[in-house]
């Protein structure tokens, strides 16, 4: 079994509305990397930005994406994630796919939709939590406004990874940096966060402040540049701390009525 999972987050701007553009800007980024990586973790939306207006993009644009991280993944024999604006059954979804070298894939659809913006109104919410385990390690990945809700990423499964991709924009970034360190905290995880960077067309300016962050809530990698960030995470670490610190021995289970 693997004691460590190398990371690369890449943070960056996006075209708006334009997958195939999105798609060979984050080839070239991905093509530069240097280090030898398990996982490259990319933006929420990462083809189209967050868009509300879905029907600007061809329905085939979510396969083509799909297709493209798998050929990725297997040339470069590495893990891509981050999410898209998916189409199925006549409704959309903010769907982030887990792509592993050998083509398999799992998929998340974004709980908590962000009123704020309407998305709710245009994307169906996912019911399902996702738990990925890959190269000895057990990851969760969420979307973005997932990160305000504790009790959805509360650690149950003993994951090792919590992941969040996100478009988090600057007015609320202190949020951003907050709470990706105490859902490092009090889920006893390393915590990672991919954000983008930027303005989109709707005048919405994004700071990114990507980051990593391990079991203790210490800071392993931040950013506020156009850049690809590193980390190395260490199962050592998790099982080490978990072992001396056992609180997630003393959770609450959620089940009582008050």
């Amino acid at each position: 079994m693997a004691q460590t999972l190398r990371i690369a987050i890449v943070q960056s701007h996006l075209h708006w509305e334009n997958p195939e553009q999105n798609r060979k800007m984050f080839e070239e980024k991905i093509d530069a990397i240097s280090e030898d990586v398990d996982l490259v973790v990319l933006p929420e939306m990462f083809t189209s930005g967050f868009t509300m207006e879905p029907v600007h993009i061809d329905p085939s644009e979510g396969r083509k994406t799909v297709e493209w991280m798998q050929r990725l993944a297997q040339q470069k024999n590495m893990a891509l994630t981050g999410s898209i604006l998916f189409p199925e059954n006549g409704n959309y979804f903010n769907r982030l796919f887990f792509v592993e070298p050998n083509g398999k894939y799992s998929t998340y659809d974004k709980k908590h939709t962000f009123t704020l913006a309407g998305e709710d109104k245009v994307y169906e919410a996912g019911k399902h939590k996702l738990i990925v385990e890959f190269r000895g390690f057990k990851l969760c990945p969420l979307i973005c406004y997932d990160l305000r809700f504790p009790v959805w990423a509360r650690n149950v499964e003993e994951y090792d990874v919590l992941i969040y991709v996100a478009n988090w924009p600057k007015p609320r970034i202190e949020a951003w940096d907050t709470l990706l360190k105490a859902r490092a905290i009090e889920n006893m995880a390393y915590c990672v966060g991919a954000n983008r960077i930027g303005q989109d067309n709707l005048q919405h300016e994004y700071p990114g402040h990507s980051a990593v962050y391990d079991v203790l809530g210490r800071q392993m990698a931040y950013s506020e540049e156009e850049e690809i960030l590193y980390a190395t995470l260490d199962k050592g670490h998790i099982d080490s701390t978990r072992k001396k610190l056992r609180f997630l021995e003393d959770r609450d289970d959620f089940n009582w009525k008050g």
